[in-house]
């Protein structure tokens, strides 16, 4: 009888160890297997989702059909109420235990939204309206709403505050929470750069390097002559000469703008013209970019006053008014000045 009962036990003890040896070995095939996908695929993490609900999930659309796997080595990691919850692209190849540590991790599925070197504020708020990621708060392009949404009170314009650059972000993501974080990108990078600054500029703060970028930015068609359209502009303003900037002139005269700057154009009442204007226009006109920053504070130091488009994207400089006649008669034969 007793070694009847002990039979009976070691046949049980064995069958269960078979059984659990099964089940670990699979549940293990399982979690290191390839989810069931044919491609890559979006999958949603709803606010307060637990697992054991996202697992039933995976279950029912057939992604891991023992997704109770999932959830029990969770459980043995103790990481099951560590989800993050958002929108979550599943690559073709995952396996739930890269899944797991995705979810764990909170990495989301990001969007893209590039902001243009030139850009202006409208241009900016139009391509953020215009993405279907961004969850929209600002109500068309109200300028003073903008700056009370992202708490800016020591500038009366947005214009040229934002850094262009790409942004990637989450999705449901604000229009607000990725311009505030352009502008903070802009403000630490004007401060290195404003650290790093030449001597002697005529600058009394960095917002007026960024104006003067900003006009870099939008007088430059080829990325070395930077330097020396800021050189130019640096030196009229030592000399207190008009900047004589066309992008002011095209800025201030906004939608009446024709695509040719015509000599009435020039006389627009504007404070952005520097044609009519000494100094500085009073805020930036564009987004500059860190090229256009860095040109702004470190100017060549030439002798040039002037300078003419040559019609291929580069400038003719020029010394003196004579000469710069005459490579404006030479290469927009008669035009107006594109200085």
């Amino acid at each position: 009888m007793k070694q009847a009962v002990l039979a009976i036990f070691l046949l049980l003890t064995a069958t269960l160890g078979c059984a659990g040896w099964w089940f670990w070995h699979d549940m293990q095939t399982q979690l290191h297997s390839p989810l069931n996908l044919a491609a890559d695929i979006d999958f949603t993490i709803k606010p307060g989702m637990s697992l054991q609900a996202v697992c039933k999930e995976l279950q029912r659309t057939e992604l891991m059909p023992q997704a109770y796997y999932l959830l029990l080595e969770a459980r043995l990691r103790q990481n099951a109420r560590q989800i993050k919850a958002g929108e979550y692209l599943i690559k073709h190849g995952t396996t739930p235990l890269q899944l797991l540590d995705q979810f764990v991790a909170g990495k989301v599925k990001e969007y893209a939204l590039t902001l243009i070197e030139g850009w202006t504020v409208a241009q900016v708020l139009h391509e953020i309206k215009n993405n279907g990621h961004l969850a929209q708060t600002l109500n068309g392009n109200e300028r003073g709403q903008l700056l009370q949404a992202l708490g800016i009170t020591e500038e009366q314009n947005p214009e040229g505050l934002f850094f262009p650059d790409t942004y990637h972000f989450p999705g449901n993501s604000t229009d607000v929470e990725l311009l505030r974080r352009a502008r903070v990108r802009m403000q630490q990078i004007l401060a290195e750069e404003w650290q790093q600054r030449a001597d002697g500029l005529p600058y009394n703060s960095p917002y007026e390097a960024l104006i003067m970028a900003s006009l870099v930015e939008k007088e430059t068609g080829l990325p070395e002559e930077r330097p020396l359209i800021a050189g130019v502009f640096v030196r009229r303003l030592q000399k207190r000469m008009p900047l004589q900037a066309d992008p002011t002139v095209i800025y201030a005269l906004g939608d009446q703008f024709t695509g040719d700057i015509r000599k009435l154009d020039m006389a627009i009442d504007s404070p952005y013209n520097t044609y009519t204007n000494s100094g500085l226009p009073p805020t930036p006109i564009a987004l500059a970019g860190r090229d256009s920053l860095h040109a702004a504070l470190h100017p060549d130091g030439g002798s040039a006053l002037y300078f003419v488009a040559k019609g291929d994207g580069a400038h003719h400089f020029s010394d003196t008014l004579n000469e710069h006649e005459k490579a404006v008669a030479r290469y927009q034969r008669g035009a107006g000045n594109d200085e």
